[in-house]
């Protein structure tokens, strides 16, 4: 700080600091000698000098030096006056300002011919009036000059002094280089022009201010002066020392971090972990991101990501999560596509070979592949397989990734309920990672894969967020050109994507999801078509598994049927093969242990390795009492059929529902008991029955919920049958919504339905008349087996069903 440094008064050209420390009159005063009236002047360049100062002063000049030999045998008192500028060597009259300050020689030091010091005293204020010597030095008449004191008592001059110590002593501590003395000196002025001029010498002025204070001979007004400089000082001050504390601080935390790099870089070189690893590691890492052509936006993120690690040590846990986001984008395929194979007839091959029937799924994929092949561009529509487990809805999205030369990626969404698993974690959490998507999309290595979005109903949601609200996005044709991942938090592209999706149950599927895909059903297979699979594919596949071939393991066809009708209840395939690999691993046992060396598996030897039959066909639960009717349902494993029971007995006209029946369904009853109470003269009924007996319905298989409209008919048939004891045909089913009015109403699920009723041995089924048209999607071989009766009133209904 340059606050309170020694003053420098220069007398003369080539004039040097002394370097000695200031004082004040005070104590001098008391020997104060008299001032002559004619004073010989020593003129001072680039300071003013004030009374009560004491000062060393070096002297060269040689006018000077002649001047202090001529006058200190006669006077210990002198003028001096300032100069006008520093650079006059020889000052004149003219180069000098008026007023001076008398001073009293305290010491007089000759050093040398050329040079000397002189300590001096500051006596009173002096105005020159008449030179009388101009050469070889200055000498003139002067004239003292008192300075105008305040009143005594003027309470804001008293005010206005008090401030300016104050002001003064916290300037004198902003100054850890200032001497204890000033701050002695300084508390113990008590008069205010003496205060003022003290203070004088130390602000840091220009020249002419400086004097402008000296020629101030109002005490009050030089109080005021000072302390505007001195306040202004004092700003400068306190800025000065914050800057210096922060630039400190900063200092020392810099050097802490520092010294720490180093002691860790020490630990590392002894670990042999220096930073040179970490060094290639960066290096390798550009490079990779630099290979991988990212879009500009990605780029500029990882250029900032990897600016970070560049000044993070290798051993900050926050190195590692940058170098696995840096890995993560430079690996996955911003710029990577497998090319298209669009050839129809190869790709109608491929599905031939890999799946049996499903000509209907087949030509909708067909048709798909023809849209992409005419429009490469265009935005295909999300398919979405529907169908029960085990009928091949996953192995026909391999299909179509091999028909067209794709990567084929597989997400099973099963039990998926935090949002995250979809859109990925945020970096700020321990452990994150990206999405699904993303991670499949890396391991793919190709932004182009088949995604095959498996077990679509069964997402769930908790309090982790609605992981089908994520898949919105994903699956949306125009927002997934630009999805972000949390983890990434950069747009990746889509687009180019083929989402394909599987479900058994499609109410298990979020509306908004639903509404952006294109359903394609697969049905059950027939028992032709599941003895065809495992003719074709089954059989061969579990041959090979088990490592028998097909000289050694032969099947008859009456075989599989016999495994079919005794050991599956399914609407797939998937039990089916797993009781074909059952067998074939016991026929390889007896190969192995070199009993046999071929044998033909027979439905004998089948019940000999899977033991009896697991299920008994439901024609032969079949009784032909009245009040049993058999239904059919849809559930989402395929059909089934559901045999209804009705019984009455002596009562008051209640009704008993059991079986685990829902809403939907004991509405149905009660329709359907209201229906037959309406109709009962005209059926033949007597009405007093009703009133006169309590009645049971019941539905078996009572561990499982039921529910639904589409046993009414089948309910109204067994209350009937039951009032008028007529029995109902035991190979007839029947299935729709009853109306109060007697109407038959459309249901879904036929194809399912028309299967169960295959597997049950049933002749003939009762369908609603609206449902006529579905008829053409009934495999061939099923209408060839069961004679379907369209009916539209219950009447109909009875006069097909009952016996």
């Amino acid at each position: 700080m340059s606050t309170f440094p020694p003053l420098d008064l220069l007398s003369s050209a080539g004039d040097q600091p002394s370097g000695q420390e200031p004082g004040t009159g005070n104590n001098a005063n008391a020997g104060k000698p008299a001032i002559p009236d004619t004073l010989s002047l020593l003129p001072l360049r680039g300071g003013v000098f004030f009374p009560g100062a004491v000062m060393p002063l070096t002297i060269e000049r040689e006018a000077t030096l002649k001047m202090l030999d001529e006058t200190l045998p006669e006077s210990k008192v002198l003028g001096v006056i300032a100069q006008r500028s520093e650079q006059t060597v020889e000052p004149s009259p003219a180069d000098v300002y008026g007023i001076g300050t008398a001073v009293q020689v305290l010491k007089y030091i000759r050093q040398s011919e050329q040079s000397a010091i002189v300590i001096v005293q500051g006596l009173q204020r002096f105005a020159v009036q008449k030179y009388v010597l101009t050469f070889p030095y200055l000498r003139a008449e002067v004239r003292l000059l008192e300075s105008i004191l305040p009143v005594v008592g003027d309470k804001e001059a008293e005010a206005a002094t008090n401030n300016l110590k104050q002001t003064g002593m916290e300037l004198l501590s902003l100054n850890p280089e200032a001497p204890e003395q000033f701050r002695q000196i300084l508390q113990s002025i008590t008069d205010p022009g003496t205060l003022a001029d003290f203070l004088s010498v130390n602000l840091t002025l220009d020249l002419p201010a400086k004097q402008a204070l000296l020629e101030e001979l109002d005490v009050k007004k030089r109080v005021a002066a000072v302390q505007s400089g001195l306040s202004a000082q004092l700003e400068i001050a306190r800025i000065q020392q914050r800057l210096h504390q922060d630039v400190q601080a900063q200092f020392t935390d810099a050097q802490r971090r520092a010294y720490l790099r180093e002691q860790v870089k020490a630990i590392q070189r002894e670990l042999g972990e220096d930073e040179t690893g970490a060094q290639e590691q960066t290096d390798e890492l550009r490079q990779k991101l630099d290979e991988a052509n990212l879009p500009a936006e990605v780029k500029e993120q990882t250029d900032r990501e990897l600016k970070r690690l560049s000044s993070i040590p290798n051993a900050s846990p926050e190195f590692s999560v940058i170098v696995s986001y840096l890995e993560t984008v430079a690996e996955l395929p911003w710029s990577k596509f497998s090319e298209d194979n669009l050839d129809l007839n190869r790709a109608q091959e491929i599905l031939d070979r890999d799946h049996f029937g499903l000509t209907k799924v087949k030509r909708r994929i067909i048709e798909y592949l023809a849209v992409r092949k005419l429009n490469p561009t265009g935005r295909g529509p999300i398919l979405c397989f529907l169908g029960p487990p085990g009928v091949g809805k996953t192995s026909l999205g391999q299909s179509i990734a091999d028909a067209l030369g794709r990567k084929f990626v597989r997400i099973s969404l099963g039990g998926i309920r935090d949002e995250a698993e979809i859109r990925g974690h945020r970096r700020t959490y321990i452990g994150s990672m990206p999405g699904r998507i993303i991670q499949e999309l890396r391991r793919a290595g190709t932004r182009n894969p088949v995604i095959m979005l498996d077990e679509l109903d069964k997402v769930g949601t908790d309090f982790r967020g609605d992981p089908a609200s994520a898949l919105l996005e994903v699956l949306d044709p125009r927002q997934n050109h630009a999805f972000v991942d949390r983890y990434l938090d950069v747009p990746f592209d889509l687009s180019q994507v083929i989402f394909i999706a599987t479900a058994n149950y499609v109410e298990g599927i979020p509306a908004p999801l639903r509404d952006r895909m294109e359903t394609i059903e697969i049905p059950g297979y027939t028992a032709r078509e599941k003895q065809n699979i495992a003719a074709k594919y089954l059989v061969r596949r579990q041959l090979e598994e088990n490592g028998l071939t097909p000289e050694q393991c032969a099947w008859e066809d009456a075989a599989l049927a016999f495994v079919i009708d005794n050991y599956t209840r399914e609407a797939g395939v998937r039990d089916l093969e797993r009781q074909v690999g059952s067998v074939c691993r016991a026929v390889a046992a007896e190969v192995a242990r070199g009993r046999q060396e071929r044998i033909t598996v027979t439905p004998e030897l089948v019940q000999e390795l899977l033991g009896p039959p697991r299920f008994v066909r439901e024609e032969h639960l079949k009784t032909n009492a009245p009040g049993v009717v058999t239904g059919l349902a849809y559930t989402p494993v395929g059909g089934e059929v559901l045999y209804i029971e009705a019984a009455k007995f002596p009562g008051r006209g209640g009704v008993t529902l059991t079986g685990q029946l829902g809403d939907v369904m004991k509405e149905s009853v009660q329709a359907a008991m209201s229906l037959v109470r309406s109709r009962a003269t005209q059926l033949g009924i007597n009405p007093t029955l009703f009133q006169e007996n309590d009645i049971h319905v019941h539905v078996p298989a009572g561990a499982v919920p039921k529910d639904g409209p589409s046993a009414g008919i089948a309910m109204f048939t067994a209350i009937a049958s039951l009032f008028l004891d007529k029995p109902v045909r035991s190979d007839v089913a029947m299935t729709g919504e009853v109306t109060l009015r007697g109407l038959v109403l459309p249901i879904g699920g036929l194809k399912e339905k028309s299967l169960a009723a295959l597997r049950a041995g049933i002749k003939r089924v009762l369908i609603p008349e609206l449902n006529r048209k579905d008829l053409s999607d009934i495999p061939e071989e099923v209408r060839e087996a069961i004679e379907f009766v369209p009916v539209s009133t219950v009447d109909q209904v009875l006069e097909g069903a009952l016996q």
